[in-house]
């Protein structure tokens, strides 16, 4: 049976305690708090090549037993009369039930569907999925998502694209899911249909917790309808373990109450692993004929060093102490965001691909542009917001005097590696797009490096989660304007607004959308509004399209 998430069900479960779910019998009892079994949460596609597809469902068996056979066949129709490829693929408790398999033998630029078959015969949801293309290639479109907080509104979003007819692959670049217990949201951020199993006041921790954190949000249906329509190359970013984690640790993570972080990350790590269509490769690179190469990274928990600590400065309330700290512990040349060994890969990738692809498109989990916080921040701010909340406004305003960014947890917070990375793509003379989220809100980047002009970055609004608009006494676009008189780099910004966008690839130029959806605080695919700027190949800076 499919899941279904009724309230009254998901209260029940949470109040019942997730501690039990990590006892033996533990994935059957959370199978029965769902009302699951069988195939529970449609399917899913992802990894694509020229010749193969990753292929994911999940199929619960309830009653004690341990272990399940499920046969996956792809055709090159919906009925399934020419089948092309088939496998069979083993699944239990150990993994959560969750199955994946790489069928192999396609051909390239093909779409396909694709199904499980269960041991007494079910099918799974059909799903349909796109291999990459080889040789000349005129177009490849991409959905980019980010920051899908589920209790703070519905995925409109993930419908409105869903719908779709003209997209070749879809890219999420983190916080697809979000660790906070419930009693982290604030009463008007909150909607009451929208109930998140763990349904406790605290933070995942422990594997149960994010297994059931991941199958709450799976079992949304348009989730469920985005990931049938197409296969998705997928990034985590921190909510997918918790609040700026790096290797080490993280700023949400307290041990005295949550344990040892390795475990806790090894479980993050583990259930993403599980209920997502990628492979364990931690990062990966993606032909798209001789249009692109498509960059899977990973930037959170296999060598990022940890963010630089502004505190001391700050609290000493001096200019010349934010100056020394930016002379200082910013600049440190060991500090990383990707690790010696991925900065060294994608490197090499870099200036081996953009000799036979025209663009070098990177999905990154965390934006590289230059952000300070205009001079005129606090003028913008709500009345009666915190004096916790001012305070911070106030701080990265006068870090931005010395040319400090808001936030040590992006890429401008290492600039050193930013500069490497953006110098090696110099070097390769690439065509560099990055495509990133984390913000919640738009923006568009002309980076450079060394005065010299570097690549583009479209970095999206969130699906769901608060944007800066909520700590705003003024129009957005007040803030909009002064964040790009403020910051070189930045080309356009829009500070409110939830949606996703399409990116459209062909070899002349490379196009953004920003789709902003009506609203997410109801079901509805309306679209509010849209914006549109591309750069052309060889400029390497933003236009209006």
């Amino acid at each position: 049976m499919t899941l279904r998430l009724d309230r009254r069900r998901l209260v029940m479960g949470g109040g019942l305690g997730l501690a039990a779910l990590a006892l033996p019998g533990g994935a059957p009892l959370a199978q029965q708090l769902l009302g699951a079994s069988g195939f529970t949460h449609g399917v899913a596609s992802g990894e694509p090549g020229p010749d193969s597809m990753l292929l994911w469902s999940r199929y619960a068996l309830s009653g004690g037993a341990d272990e399940v056979r499920l046969d996956a066949e792809i055709a090159l129709d919906p009925d399934f009369r020419q089948v092309a490829a088939r496998g069979v693929v083993r699944t239990g408790p150990w993994r959560d039930w969750t199955a994946k398999i790489t069928l192999d033998g396609l051909n390239p630029g093909t779409t396909y569907w694709y199904r499980f078959i269960g041991p007494d015969g079910s099918m799974s949801q059909t799903g349909r999925a796109r291999t990459l293309p080889v040789g000349p290639t005129e177009r490849f479109r991409i959905g980019l998502f980010s920051c899908s907080n589920l209790p703070m509104g519905w995925f409109n979003a993930y419908a409105h694209a869903a719908a779709r007819d003209d997209v070749d692959l879809w890219l999420h670049v983190g916080d697809y899911v979000y660790e906070y217990g419930i009693g982290s949201y604030a009463a008007d951020d909150r909607i009451a249909e929208r109930v998140v199993l763990p349904a406790h006041d605290h933070e995942m921790a422990a594997l149960a917790d994010y297994r059931l954190r991941f199958a709450c949000y799976r079992a949304d249906p348009d989730l469920q309808a985005l990931h049938a329509a197409a296969a998705m190359v997928c990034v985590w970013d921190d909510h997918e373990s918790t609040n700026d984690s790096w290797e080490g640790g993280a700023q949400n993570h307290q041990p005295a109450t949550e344990g040892d972080w390795s475990t806790r990350r090894a479980a993050a790590v583990q259930a993403y692993l599980e209920w997502m269509p990628i492979s364990e490769e931690p990062w990966k690179s993606y032909p798209i004929g001789d249009l692109a190469t498509l960059y899977r990274t990973e930037s959170r928990l296999i060598g990022r060093t940890r963010q630089a600590d502004i505190g001391a400065a700050y609290r000493e309330g001096t200019q010349a102490a934010l100056a020394a700290f930016r002379d200082g512990v910013w600049q440190d040349a060991s500090a990383t965001m990707l690790g010696s060994t991925q900065e060294a890969w994608l490197a090499r990738e870099l200036r081996i691909n953009a000799r036979n692809t025209g663009w070098q498109v990177v999905g990154m989990g965390t934006i590289m542009g230059r952000t300070v916080m205009p001079q005129d921040a606090v003028s913008w701010l709500r009345p009666d917001l915190s004096e916790s909340a001012v305070r911070s406004f106030t701080n990265a305003a006068r870090a931005g005097r010395v040319g400090l960014p808001m936030w040590m947890d992006r890429w401008d917070g290492y600039p050193t590696a930013r500069s490497r990375f953006l110098k090696a793509a110099q070097a390769a003379d690439a065509d560099l797009v990055m495509l990133s989220g984390d913000s919640h809100n738009a923006w568009a980047y002309s980076l450079s490096e060394d005065g010299r002009p570097a690549g583009v970055e479209f970095a999206g609004q969130a699906v769901t989660s608060n944007g800066i608009e909520r700590q705003l006494g003024v129009a957005p676009s007040v803030a909009a304007r002064s964040f790009v008189a403020a910051n070189p780099e930045m080309a356009w910004a829009q500070t409110s607004g939830r949606g996703y966008m399409m990116i459209d690839i062909t070899p002349g130029r490379v196009s953004g959308e920003w789709i902003f959806m009506d609203t997410i605080k109801a079901r509805s695919t309306a679209v509010a509004s849209v914006h549109r700027m591309a750069v052309q190949k060889g400029r390497r800076r933003f236009f209006l399209a």
